[in-house]
């Protein structure tokens, strides 16, 4: 319990820090969603998602629905990489596969209350 919970906090905190950058407009940030080529707004939504799942890493007994958004927005951030903008894949393939191991490990939160 002590690892998940230091984990979800850990990924969290770093989601959390990506949409804030996100919202703020920092220079890499823009240029990066400037490559994906389909608008600004696409960095807000991404960031609202991010921030949404960062804080539900951490709200107990819902951190699988932050895990399981967070998985997504991931499988999305790589696909962009390999197929958009090219550069370094590494972070968001660890974000990804520490938020697929917090949906397993939370994955008692789906099941229904007997």
């Amino acid at each position: 319990m002590f690892v998940r919970w230091t984990l979800q906090i850990i990924v969290g905190l770093a989601f959390i820090a990506a949409a804030t950058a996100k919202l703020a407009g920092a220079p890499p940030m823009v240029a990066i969603f400037d490559q994906i080529g389909i608008g600004q707004w696409f960095r807000y939504v991404t960031a609202v998602v991010e921030l949404a799942g960062g804080i539900l890493l951490l709200w107990p007994n819902r951190s699988v629905y932050g895990a399981a958004l967070l998985t997504c927005t991931m499988v999305g951030a790589l696909i962009t990489h390999f197929t958009l903008i090219g550069g370094n894949a590494v972070p968001a393939a660890v974000l990804l596969l520490l938020s697929v191991a917090l949906l397993w490990l939370n994955r008692a939160q789906l099941k229904p209350a007997a």
